[in-house]
C-alpha cells in the first residue's frame, strides 16, 4: 500500500469522524458514516477496493434528504481524498 494511499483514506476518515460526532445530523445518517469509516479501516481489503465501497455508500448517504447541506458538502470532501486512490 503507498503511503499516498494511506494518507488519503487517512483524512477521508478524519473527515467522516467529524461528521460521525456530530449531533445535528440525523442518528441513521451518522450510523451509515460510520459503516463507512469501518469499510475504510478494514485492513483485509486493498485501498482502492476499500474506497470504491466507501465511495458507493457515500453517494447514496448524500441523497439522503435528511442530510443537512453543510454535511453534504463535507461528504464531497471526503469524495475528493477517495477518488486519489489507486491501484498499486
Amino acid at each position: 500500500m503507498s503511503a499516498e494511499n494511506l494518507e488519503n483514506i487517512k483524512q477521508a476518515v478524519a473527515i467522516l469522524q467529524s461528521l460521525a460526532n456530530d449531533n445535528v445530523i440525523p442518528r441513521n445518517v451518522r450510523r451509515s458514516i460510520k459503516d463507512v469509516i469501518d469499510t475504510l479501516n478494514d485492513g483485509s481489503l486493498s485501498p482502492a477496493v476499500r474506497a470504491a465501497n466507501a465511495i458507493a455508500a457515500l453517494e447514496e448517504i448524500a441523497q439522503d434528504p435528511n442530510v443537512p447541506s453543510y454535511a453534504r458538502v463535507t461528504l464531497w470532501n471526503a469524495f475528493s481524498y477517495l477518488e486519489r486512490i489507486r491501484e498499486a
